[in-house]
Order: structure tokens, then C-alpha cells, then sequence
């Protein structure tokens, strides 16, 4: 078990790993001419390109560049020589809210390095393409309903090993979707006699095994990280390889034709059920609840307090899954990017983009009625900031939105902290 738990703990060291950005020698900046990188609709951006080695700029440099509005095919492009290692190119302007990005390539000894900017024109008036079906909120309350009246069923398995002087870990199931469906995760909770207030964490893409927020049970909270898929999360990893590449490879994409039978249906309703398992518990403080997550998690966070009011708070990182029809609409949407280079037939077409506004993360942030922290970086190609924004601008809510301009689909370590700080704050607990 120990080896097992090495093992886990080595995987999350690469995920961590992944998600930030690699080093290399040679490195390609990419900036914009304005410090905050935003700009007025109608306003040119001009690029300013540096191409270095050993932090030295790279002489008579060959690039390449690409200008496109967030993740549409190129509205310019050009090969140049920068003789310095520098170069600024004349850009061109939006005269409509959005992103507009250049992509640089350069080659040097046959590896090829890249970089790139996104700019910013009048992001908060960014307006969501996707509608609100008329019967959204009946479509979810039936799903949650027709939930409610399958028995919890609740099951817990001590995890001896991972557990501390202060908080004992769990690996929990409990029923979901379906009579004997089950939704997995692990479960902290502090020693010490007493009524606690709860975090339930949101995965983002992928099937992996969980660890647990222990650090953050020892603070004074119970925590709850759970996994999406129906299996349990302290597997070996092979387990978790095999299913990627096997029967859930690409759940993303499954069921788009089938409004009752998409993927994510199980998932949106799971995520309410493990509220429901935390509301059941004897150390609970029956009151305080915030959901977080980042990228498909961060999505998790929205829809969760959304679809349940007794969520008190929530944090999103980088949310996926908003504004899918943008690609329909001539614009970018959010991952897992349905319709972009879409090949199917008309029929199949219309009756996905009919499906997607019931799942769409901009209906449900239309809903939000609790405090939020959110986060998202204007170089994020995974999670586009045009569909992110598309949600956060729709949000009434009391909210703070931290940009990282330059950020891809990763945050920098100095905001987490943060956004602890922000959920403690909500739950009055001391660090």
C-alpha cells in the first residue's frame, strides 16, 4: 500500500508538472504593446517578438507568425527575419468584444520553438451565443428529483496509511444516477469532536486516483475530492491508463446527439449527490458548503452551486464546457470544442448544438446566486478566455475574477493561496 501510495503521489507530481510551462533553451516571448494587454474595439495591437538563447537575443533569427481572433483559422500570416533576435509587427484591431492572438514559430538546429499573446478588446462585454431553453430548470429538477429517491446507500473504507495525527481518510461510494451506479471519492475528516463546515472538490478532465485535501481537513474542514467516472480512486494507475484508452476514452464527446444520454448528465447530478453525502454527515455543520475546481472541475463548481442552493460559495479556475456553440457562431467555444472543424452531417449538427445550451456552464452561471472566486489567463487555448468570459459575464453574483494575462491552461503557484485565503475568509476558518 505504501508503494501504491508512492506511486499516486509521483503521478501528481508529474500532472503538476504538465500543467506548467516546460523550459527550453531557446524561447520565444511574445508581447503585446499595452502593459495590461487590453485594448478599445477598433484600436490596432502591435506584437513586440523576442527570440532568445541563454537569455541572449538570438541573431538573424527565421520566425514565423500567425494573427487570428481567439482559436479561428489565421487572418494573417508571414515568415520574418529578426536580425536583432526583436522585431515588433503591426497587428491589427477587433471592432467587436474579444481575443485576438499571434502565434510565433522559429526553428533552430531542426527543433522548432514557439510562443504567443492574446489581447484583450472589451472582454466584460463579451456576450454568450448560447440561449436559455425554456425548459432548463424543469430538465434539472426532474434530473435531481428522479436522483433523490435512489437510496444514498453510503459506504466508507478507512484509508489507515493516508490518515494523521488529526484527520482520518476515507475512500467513500455512494449510489448515484442509478441503482447500483456509484460515485467515488475521498473523504477527510477531523479527528476532533465537533461540527465542521465542508469543501467539496471538482475534478478536472481525465481519469486519474485522488489523494485527498488532507492539509486542509487539518485546518478545520471536511473535505470532499471526488472522481467522475463510477470507479473507485485509490487504484494502481495502469487502471486508470487502461480505462483512458479503453472504454472511456473521449467520454467527452459521448452522447451529444442524446440530451438524456450525455455523459456529463451523470456527472452534473453526481456532483449534487456528493453535496447530498455531505449534508447526511453527523460532523457537518449543516450550513457551510463551497464547491471548487479547476477547467472541467472549474465548470463542476458553477453547475454545482447552480443546480443545488445550499452551496454557500464557489471557486473556478479556468471553467471548460461555456459557450459551446461559439465554433457554430463563427467564434471560439469551450472544451471540449464540439463544432470546431466539424465534419457531420446537418442532421447530427443541429440536434447536438439543440442539446449542448442544457449542459452549456453559461446557463448555469446565468443561475448563480452565491459569492465566487474565479481565475482564467487570456492565453488559455484549452479553455479560450472568449467562452470563459461568456459565463463570468453573465454571473450577478458577488464575484472577484483574478487575470493572469499571459497564463495558458495552467495557474501560477501565487494563486491558489489566494483563493484558500477567499474560501476560508467564507468559512470562517483560521489558517
Amino acid at each position: 500500500m505504501k508503494k501504491l501510495l508512492s506511486t499516486i503521489s509521483l503521478l501528481f507530481i508529474v500532472i503538476t508538472l504538465w500543467s506548467q510551462p516546460k523550459e527550453q533553451m531557446i524561447k520565444v516571448f511574445v508581447s503585446p504593446d499595452h502593459t495590461d494587454w487590453l485594448y478599445k474595439p477598433g484600436e490596432t495591437v502591435k506584437f513586440n517578438i523576442r527570440i532568445t538563447k541563454n537569455n541572449i537575443p538570438l541573431q538573424n533569427a527565421d520566425a514565423y507568425y500567425e494573427l487570428s481572433y481567439d482559436m479561428m483559422p489565421p487572418l494573417k500570416k508571414e515568415s520574418v527575419k529578426l536580425k536583432n533576435g526583436e522585431l515588433t509587427i503591426n497587428g491589427s484591431t477587433m471592432n467587436i468584444p474579444g481575443f485576438m492572438r499571434c502565434r510565433v514559430w522559429t526553428k533552430h538546429e531542426d527543433k522548432t520553438y514557439s510562443g504567443y499573446a492574446t489581447t484583450a478588446f472589451a472582454p466584460e462585454d463579451i456576450k454568450p451565443t448560447t440561449t436559455l431553453p425554456t425548459d432548463f430548470e424543469a430538465f434539472w429538477e426532474k434530473a435531481k428529483s428522479e436522483n433523490s429517491k435512489i437510496p444514498i446507500d453510503s459506504r466508507l473504507g478507512l484509508l489507515p496509511e493516508r490518515c494523521t495525527g488529526k484527520v482520518n481518510v476515507y475512500e467513500v461510494n455512494i449510489q448515484n444516477y442509478r441503482i447500483g451506479s456509484r460515485l467515488y471519492g475521498i473523504l477527510c475528516i477531523p479527528k476532533a469532536p465537533g461540527k465542521y463546515p465542508a469543501v467539496l472538490r471538482v475534478p478536472g478532465a481525465g481519469i486519474r486516483p485522488y489523494n485527498g485535501m488532507i492539509v486542509e481537513a487539518e485546518d478545520g474542514l471536511i473535505t470532499l475530492e471526488i472522481g467522475i467516472h463510477g470507479v473507485p480512486v485509490t487504484m494502481d494507475p495502469v487502471i486508470y491508463n487502461n480505462l483512458l484508452y479503453g472504454g472511456l476514452n473521449q467520454y467527452q464527446y459521448m452522447n451529444w446527439d442524446n440530451r438524456d444520454e450525455i455523459y456529463f448528465k451523470r456527472v452534473y447530478i453526481g456532483c449534487v449527490r456528493a453535496a447530498d453525502y455531505i449534508f447526511s454527515m453527523d460532523e457537518f455543520d449543516g450550513e457551510n458548503l463551497i464547491v471548487y475546481g479547476g477547467s472541467q472541475g472549474g465548470a463542476l463548481a458553477i453547475v454545482t452551486a447552480a443546480l443545488d442552493p445550499r452551496i454557500k460559495g464557489l471557486v473556478s479556475f479556468y471553467p471548460a464546457l461555456c459557450d459551446l456553440n461559439g465554433y457554430v457562431h463563427g467564434r471560439a467555444g469551450g472544451w471540449p470544442h464540439l463544432f470546431r472543424n466539424s465534419t457531420e452531417s446537418p442532421e447530427i449538427l443541429k440536434q447536438k448544438t439543440k442539446n449542448t445550451p442544457y449542459y452549456d456552464v453559461v446557463n448555469f452561471a446565468r443561475k448563480i446566486k452565491v459569492p465566487g472566486f474565479y481565475y482564467l489567463g487570456y492565453n488559455d487555448m484549452t479553455c479560450p478566455p472568449t467562452s470563459m468570459y461568456s459565463a463570468y459575464n453573465t454571473i450577478t453574483a458577488p464575484k472577484v475574477l483574478e487575470i493572469m494575462e499571459e497564463a495558458g491552461h495552467f495557474s501560477y503557484p501565487e494563486l491558489w493561496p489566494k483563493a484558500k485565503a477567499w474560501i476560508y475568509t467564507h468559512l470562517q476558518v483560521n489558517q
